[in-house]
Parts: structure tokens; sequence; C-alpha cells
């Protein structure tokens, strides 16, 4: 199927993105740190996913799409932290059907044609789900894969430079406002040992949610991200932040070995 997205289409959209962001500035140095962090994510996750793309042979017309994709993607998450002061989903409302209602709202797929229209808003829809829905057709679910991807390749960045940082002040946003306390629910580890997702509901702390940021490792989709993850050894730096137990190192174990494999 030939994918047809002009640059004038692309410009719009990024000049789009820029006033919106802008529109989100306020006198909390909080809710203005945690806006920021979000824009440069989106930015971030542009590079990524142009950075697959290349990797994977994408044309000119396909990597405007995704970079499309890549921008609105979170366009939710700007409305919901300022009306909810969180980024938990199951608090404040999924950010991606926001999202859908942001694209919506300003009409920022009408000049584009039906089928990357669909793919646009499907891609975004899907973006934050535990797993895709069975069944996808291409070429909606390769672009499912792609942002999915190229969003946690820009995750992986931005909690380690948080759990590295020198500063210790915590930030509640990213850290779901769980409580940083010691150990790890086993039920956690259980999922990560059937190489699943884990599941929200087992996350109790912050060390179960690192646990949980290394098992997303079992949604990679496509080489170029695993060589990646391999290069900026992200598993084995979440690793380190963990507590000693022979447990984890098992499980990181298994992650490195499964990077190593083909998809």
């Amino acid at each position: 199927m030939s994918i047809s997205v002009s640059r004038e289409q692309l410009a719009n959209i990024r000049q789009w993105f820029s006033d919106y962001t802008e529109g989100f500035q306020h006198d909390d140095a909080e809710i203005r740190q945690n806006i920021e962090l979000k824009k440069t994510h989106t930015e971030r996750v542009c590079r990524e996913i142009l950075d697959i793309g290349e990797a994977l042979g994408l044309n000119a017309d396909e990597q405007r799409l995704a970079e499309i994709i890549a921008l609105l993607h979170d366009a939710g998450r700007f409305p919901q932290y300022v009306h909810y002061g969180t980024f938990k989903d199951s608090v404040a409302g999924n950010h991606a059907l926001m999202g859908l209602e942001v694209i919506r709202e300003h009409r920022l797929l009408d000049p584009l044609d039906a089928t990357v229209r669909r793919i646009v808003l499907r891609a975004v829809r899907y973006h934050n789900r535990i797993a895709l829905p069975e069944g996808e057709e291409q070429p909606f679910l390769f672009y499912e894969k792609l942002i999915r991807d190229a969003d946690k390749l820009d995750v992986w960045k931005v909690v380690l430079d948080y759990y590295y940082r020198e500063d210790r002040t915590r930030n509640n946003a990213i850290e779901l406002d769980l409580p940083d306390t010691p150990g790890y629910s086993s039920s956690v580890v259980e999922d990560l040992r059937k190489k699943k997702i884990v599941d929200l509901k087992h996350v109790k702390n912050m060390n179960d949610f690192k646990l949980l940021q290394m098992g997303w490792i079992f949604d990679i989709n496509f080489v170029p991200t695993r060589e990646r993850i391999a290069e900026r050894r992200y598993l084995q730096r979440l690793r380190a932040v963990l507590p000693p137990s022979e447990a984890l190192d098992d499980i990181l174990d298994l992650m490195l070995e499964l990077l190593q494999k083909p998809v």
C-alpha cells in the first residue's frame, strides 16, 4: 500500500505541536517541569522513530507518517497533567484516548488521505496498551509497533536519567505516586519469569515499577530497537538500581538472552 504524506503536511503538524505545547506554560514550577518533560520526550521519540525507520528502509513518505505519529502519540498527556496533576492513567483517564480527542478537536488529520488518517489514529490509540489487539492488519500493525518501540526507547532514557540523577528530589509524576519502600513483589517477578509484561495491579512500590520497565523488553518488535537497547545497556542499568537478589539476576540473564534472539 502506497503512503503519501507531503513535507508541508508534516511541517504544519510540527508547527501545531510547538504552538499547542506552548499553550500549557504555567506559573507553577512543578507543572512547567513536567510539561517540558513530555514535550522533550515527544521530540526525542520523533528522533527515535526516524532512526528505527531509517534502519528498516522506510521511504520519505513513510518516514513523514512515522514522525506525525510520534508528534501526536502523547498529545493527551498535556491536558491530562494540567487538569489532574498526574500522568497516572488509572487516576486521570487514558491519555491515548485523550490524545484522540485533541487530534479530532483540532482537525489535525483533515488534510491527510483516509488511510493515513486511520493509521495515525490507530497508532495513537494503541501506543500505551499492554498489548496490541489480535487480528490487526497491515499497514496499521507496522506503525502501531513502530511507535511502541520508539516510545519505550525514550521512556527508558527518561526514567534512567531520573534514577541516576544527583539531585535526589522526588518527582511524583514520574514515580506515579508509588512508595519507595524496600523489597519487591513476587507476583511481579513471576510475570517476568513467564516473559510477560508486568500487570500494573501487581506493582506496589518503586522497585516493582523498575521491574515493570525492564519487562518492556518482552514487547519489542524490531531488530534495530533491540540493538539500541543493547548499545545503551538499558536493562543492566535498570538492574543496577534494584536491590541485590539472585532472582533478579536470573531475570536479567533471561532478558539479555532474549535480546540476542531474532524478533
